[in-house]
């Protein structure tokens, strides 16, 4: 059994190892080949970058979405104070931030321009704030509308205000991007199983007589299928390291221009690369693709050669 198993293995190997001779030695049409899968593929993983990069900038749902509230005019700090901690006991409520009177005047002084008439002023006329975050749990429109109202009916409160319209737009704009990069990969993997296909396919009528006197000495569709299927492995791994390649160097190129953008806007954005999960995933589906089309050739034409 032990021998049977080593048999079969080292039989693998040397098929595979063969096969990569054989397309080594035909550089120019498997370069060609590696060349239009790899572009094929770069185009979903660049997309992929695309997406997992504006999350990254435009920041997750929890973080995006914070409730201001207003309290009444001629409430203390210490109703304040009070206000904040009853809705920072909330369970849908993640993160309480006080922001008193005198330091929302003071603030408003350094950004208004008109810090000169507003130190004429003898009252603060701004109340205390409170910026509620809620928890991830309540990110849902009717968790939302349910704590804004509730917030509404504490009896310091002045006004509530929640502006989730631009979040709502944004997560459209990602929803139709993250859909159309699945439409594309898709259609991408149904193109790179047609062309190891035709390779495939091409390169069985070209070993047709080769593949006749094999099965007439008693080789098996399963033993003649092998080195082809080899093929679409080999073509599919070297695709998928190409595109890998591509996307990196895309990130790279971009990587310095945007990183100058976004310290113009005053953040720390750096863009973020495929990852090795990532790649490694793409490099895996490239690999299986090109199985799965060599398979699908091979098994169609091969059966169609009998020897004579």
């Amino acid at each position: 059994m032990i021998n049977a198993l080593k048999t079969w293995v080292l039989r693998h190997i040397q098929t595979a190892i063969g096969t990569l001779g054989r397309l080594s030695q035909q550089w120019l049409p498997t370069s060609f080949i590696v060349l239009v899968i790899g572009i094929a593929l770069a185009l979903p993983a660049c997309l992929h970058v695309i997406l997992l990069n504006a999350r990254l900038a435009g920041g997750d749902w929890n973080r995006a979405v914070e409730i201001a509230v207003y309290l009444k005019i001629g409430s203390t700090k210490p109703q304040a104070e009070q206000t904040a901690e009853s809705i920072r006991k909330r369970s849908d409520v993640g993160a309480v931030r006080l922001i008193s009177a005198d330091e929302g005047l003071t603030e408003f002084r350094k950004r208004s321009g008109f810090g000169d008439a507003l130190a004429a002023l003898t009252d603060n006329p701004l109340p205390h704030a409170l910026i509620v975050r809620p928890r991830t749990a309540t990110l849902d429109p009717a968790g939302l509308d349910k704590l804004v109202n509730e917030l509404r009916q504490l009896v310091t409160v002045e006004v509530v205000q929640l502006d989730t319209d631009w979040v709502e737009r944004f997560n459209a704009m990602l929803d139709v991007l993250r859909r159309a990069t699945t439409v594309i990969g898709v259609l991408l993997a149904g193109g790179m199983i047609v062309i190891v296909g035709n390779a495939i396919r091409a390169d069985i009528q070209t070993r047709r007589e080769e593949i006749e006197v094999t099965k007439l000495v008693g080789g098996s569709n399963a033993f003649v299928r092998r080195p082809f299927l080899y093929a679409g492995i080999w073509l599919g791994m070297a695709g998928g390291v190409l595109a890998v390649f591509v996307t990196y160097s895309v990130t790279a190129l971009l990587g310095a221009p945007i990183r100058r953008l976004a310290l113009l806007y005053g953040s720390d954005f750096e863009l973020a690369g495929l990852g090795f999960t990532n790649a490694a995933t793409v490099i895996g589906l490239a690999v299986l693709l090109g199985w799965l089309g060599s398979y699908l050739a091979a098994t169609r034409h091969l059966h169609a050669i009998e020897p004579r």
